[in-house]
């Protein structure tokens, strides 16, 4: 009885131990014999007791590598170090799992030797500045030399391009001369603006004030003019008042029929006006005799009442 329950339980081990689950992004290969005999996808599957064999359980996640920093030499002689990183995916996993030894040493020395290839035809300052067109060339080449081993790569990046203190230290002064001369050009640029700006001011002041003098010579012409035309108003009124009194009292002489006597005696009042001017010169009237006769008569009659 006890051996067969120990056959019993050696066989339902056996029996688990030859079942097995592929979890998603995931790839098995079986062997069968030392040879290769299938890949097994997602799921549920079943080997053969000692017959079949796991060889390798490949994960098909895109993964990422970073490998340390390898000395390259550029076109002009500058040797720097240069880390890389590359992100790669297993698509094939029997050519994963038989095409090369060890995939990853494969990548990084095949990584390695590419970007030394591709920097040796840059300079300096090529290299600095070209980080995409070396990342692109090494993507390519890497996807091609990596295909037979069921890998694709999908990315490569420059981490960090380290040049010899010395080249560092001639970049960051360069960069401080050309800091330097921005901000001079800038200071130079600012005070030009400021000056152009207080020029503009001065002559916008000069144009204001020429047109607030011109509008207060108008403004003075005008109200000269207007007190010129008020003064000639009045004069013509006065005039013509004057010369309004001179009618009504031409009027009313001809309306009260005076008669000659009245009119001799008005002369000899207006000659008596002038003679008591400054004029220099008095003209005397033919008729004075008869004016001087008709002024006596007029006394004796006022004597006698």
């Amino acid at each position: 009885m006890l051996p067969l329950i120990i056959i019993l339980i050696i066989a339902v081990i056996l029996a688990i131990s030859c079942v097995k689950v592929v979890p998603q992004a995931h790839a098995v290969v079986v062997e069968r014999l030392g040879a290769y005999l299938t890949t097994w996808p997602v799921g549920v599957h079943f080997k053969v007791p000692f017959l079949d064999r796991i060889a390798k359980d490949v994960n098909l996640k895109e993964q990422v590598v970073d490998f340390p920093p390898q000395p390259v030499i550029t076109k002009d002689n500058v040797t720097m170090q240069i880390d890389t990183v590359v992100y790669y995916q297993i698509t094939d996993p029997k050519l994963y799992c038989y095409g090369v030894e060890n995939p990853i040493m494969a990548i990084e020395n095949l990584t390695a030797t590419t970007l030394r290839n591709i920097i040796g035809d840059l300079e300096l300052d090529e290299t600095l500045t070209s980080r995409e067109t070396i990342n692109t060339k090494m993507r390519a080449q890497l996807d091609v030399a990596t295909d037979p081993w069921g890998i694709k790569v999908n990315r490569v990046e420059l981490k960090n391009i380290i040049p010899p203190s010395a080249i560092r230290d001639a970049m960051e002064k360069q960069m401080k001369a050309e800091r330097e001369r921005r901000e001079a050009i800038l200071i130079a640029e600012g005070e030009k603006k400021s000056t152009i700006l207080v020029a503009e001011g001065k002559k916008e002041s000069a144009i204001l004030d020429a047109e607030a003098e011109k509008q207060a010579a108008i403004l003075r012409a005008e109200a000269k003019k207007e007190a010129t035309i008020r003064e000639a108003e009045g004069q013509a009124e006065a005039i013509l008042k004057v010369q309004q009194a001179n009618a009504d009292g031409l009027r009313f002489l001809k309306e009260a029929a005076v008669d000659d006597s009245v009119i001799q005696l008005k002369s000899l009042e207006a000659f008596a006006k002038a003679a008591d001017g400054q004029a220099t010169k008095i003209i005397i009237p033919s008729d004075i005799q008869g004016i001087a006769g008709l002024v006596k008569s007029v006394t004796e009659v006022a004597t006698d009442k």
